[in-house]
């Protein structure tokens, strides 16, 4: 402990500047003028993995995806082989006038960085190449090092991608460092993820639009009919009306509604809807949301009867529940929930399963004493509302290895918003987290 202690805080000032390099390239996969800074933002990567002694770092992609990273350390005698994914592609800035700094050029503050991708998830790459640097680029076990190059929209072409390097990514254990610990002070280990779909749906009501007042009375226009089918997503305690959806029980731990409130950012007078409590309102039922509305603008409203409205609808479901199932519950609540006969036409979008991942067994056990060594308090286990695709299609691939999921954020990162941050003392406990991960997965029987 002492000597891994020791190479973690020896190396921590080359990997924060590593770091801040990543940041500063703006890889956002999302935007096709941003394709160059994808693939700079892979080969940086691939640079770092062989400047830690990688014997291979390749920068691959699969057909029409954005560039990811493929590097390995051969495994010692008998040792077993550790895959460490993390994703180098980041989210839109949003308004650059919300944040307090360029977003794309890493600024400290009372103790943390500031930047674009810097906890979301860049700080997961840097995480893993500081754990291989610590131990001089020959770590105790096997590591496949995957970087992913569109995270951000869905991995789109993921599974063609298992399916065409599924020998160079094989590996006795899964690490996903791209989710976040309790606070900046207690560790985590993600022990369920929920899955999402979404759909956009249009609704018409007439040829074109007409006169409100010559013809109005006969006739719910469309944005009205659209607000009347999206109220009927929830009852009236708030909790989710789709017919069909999952529920599962959530990880105990405590929650206090004020800490909610505070990390969430809700109004003072804002009541909290649904039911249940709040880890499993956050991390195993459904949610609705209604991400956007096409309809004319308040600027643009004119005497006139709107013939057409469409909403894009997102449906967060508990991990055990069947993602294609929660799609096709969700298009059929829309169809029998629309009313007076309005046209309704959907379109699909993402489909994406969640997860419950093991909570015991060697591996999480040693990864449960890593954090709490590292962090000098207990870790404990949480779930994760948001969704993560992939990790299903992980565990289908190599259904023999045990997957853990970790991460760099903390309540206050704020990934996907304005002013996205790390706490760098919790970016310091990770790294040694992982560095002690690996030395006791040495240990373990393959």
């Amino acid at each position: 402990m002492t000597d891994i202690r020791a190479a973690v805080e020896a190396v921590l000032p080359s990997v924060r500047a590593d770091l801040e390099r990543l940041v500063r390239i703006p890889s956002i996969s999302a935007d096709p003028a941003r394709a160059g800074d994808v693939l700079a933002s892979a080969e940086a990567v691939a640079e770092l993995a062989r400047g830690a002694g990688a014997a291979q770092a390749d920068v691959v992609s699969a057909e029409g995806g954005r560039p990811a990273v493929i590097a390995s350390w051969p495994a010692p005698e008998g040792a077993p082989t550790v895959l460490l994914y993390a994703h180098h592609d980041v989210q839109p800035t949003g308004p650059r006038d919300g944040w307090t700094s360029d977003p794309f050029e890493p600024v400290e503050h009372d103790g943390r960085l500031f930047g674009r991708g810097v906890s979301d998830d860049k700080a997961g790459v840097a995480t893993h190449i500081a754990a291989l640097r610590a131990f001089g680029g020959r770590p105790p076990v096997g590591v496949v090092l995957f970087v992913e190059g569109e995270e951000e929209i869905g991995s789109p072409t993921f599974t063609p991608f298992l399916e065409a390097h599924r020998e160079r990514l094989a590996a006795d254990v899964i690490v996903v460092a791209d989710s976040a610990n309790w606070t900046a002070e207690v560790p985590a280990l993600t022990t369920s993820l929920r899955g999402g779909v979404d759909c956009v749906v249009t609704l018409r009501v007439l040829e074109k639009a007409v006169h409100s007042g010559v013809f109005g009375g006969p006739v719910v226009d469309a944005l009205t009919s659209l607000c009347r089918l999206m109220a009927t997503l929830h009852d009236d305690k708030g909790d989710v009306a789709i017919a069909g959806l999952l529920t599962t029980d959530a990880p105990d731990v405590d929650y206090p509604e004020e800490r909610y409130r505070a990390e969430a950012g809700v109004l003072d007078g804002v009541e909290l809807v649904g039911s249940g409590s709040l880890p499993e309102r956050l991390w195993t039922r459904p949610t609705a949301s209604v991400l956007a509305i096409d309809a004319p603008t308040v600027a643009d409203a004119a005497n006139i009867l709107v013939h057409e409205a469409r909403a894009k609808v997102s449906v967060r479901i508990a991990p055990e529940q069947d993602a294609r199932a929660a799609l096709d519950a969700l298009e059929a609540h829309l169809r029998e929930h629309a009313e007076f006969g309005v046209q309704v036409e959907i379109t699909e979008g993402m489909v994406g399963g969640g997860c419950a991942l093991p909570t015991s067994g060697p591996v999480v056990q040693v990864a449960e004493e890593s954090l709490t060594e590292a962090f000098g308090v207990a870790s404990v286990r949480s779930g994760m509302g948001g969704s993560i695709p992939f990790i299903a299609e992980f565990e289908q691939t190599f259904p023999d290895a045990t997957v853990l999921v970790t991460g760099m954020g903390d309540p206050r990162s704020g990934p996907h918003g304005l002013n996205e941050s790390l706490d760098l003392a919790m970016f310091g406990k990770g790294v040694l987290a992982e560095a002690l991960l690996l030395d006791r997965l040495s240990r373990l029987p393959r």
